[in-house]
């Protein structure tokens, strides 16, 4: 007896992040493509993606994290360092703590959908937008603001950037990759 999966019957986001011990090559190549994505966007786009008014739009990349697991979020966390490396005028804290932010957001939003309640996919963007907001809000408002700024002037003008790029934009490109890679597995 043969067993064929429909790709109704179990979710393609399953069968790829069974647990394992080790990446595959396929792991290693979507961090590698998603580290570069992130950081030549981030380097490219300089203007937005520095400065205590920046729109990060290739944030959008943060919820793959739901779909792909490990290899998303180490993809994001390295490619934030990448180009804070290349580009961020606010040195140290911001080479450490862009990258914290992009790892807290994704590992926290993999950790929700892993439950599998009926909103995850929400619930993992709201915390997403969430996590970015309060630690890059934070320390930015902290490094680039005048003395006196209260620090939920950061966490405003971050949580609208931030619902922009992960809310607006990123979770359209979730479902799109979602139905993309169901289909691919669906062919094969």
């Amino acid at each position: 007896m043969t067993s064929t999966r429909s790709a109704l019957q179990i979710p393609v986001w399953e069968e790829m992040n069974k647990k394992r011990t080790r990446w595959n090559s396929r792991d290693v190549a979507l961090a590698a493509v998603l580290a570069a994505l992130y950081s030549a966007y981030v380097i490219y786009f300089a203007v937005t993606s520095f400065g205590p008014l920046q729109v990060r739009v290739v944030d959008a990349l943060l919820p793959l994290s739901v779909l792909f697991g490990f290899p998303a979020i180490v993809g994001v966390t390295i490619g934030g360092l990448v180009g804070n490396l290349m580009g961020s005028p606010f040195g140290v804290v911001d080479y450490v703590g862009g990258p914290v932010a992009n790892f807290v957001a994704a590992t926290l939003a993999w950790a929700v959908t892993r439950r599998k309640f009926r909103g995850a996919w929400v619930a993992a963007i709201l915390l997403e937008i969430a996590a970015v907001t309060l630690i890059v809000g934070s320390y930015l408002v902290a490094l680039a603001s005048p003395p006196g700024v209260p620090l939920w002037v950061g966490w405003v003008e971050f949580l609208g950037s931030e619902t922009l790029a992960i809310g607006v934009l990123g979770y359209p490109l979730l479902k799109a990759v979602e139905r993309a890679t169901r289909r691919a597995y669906a062919n094969t």
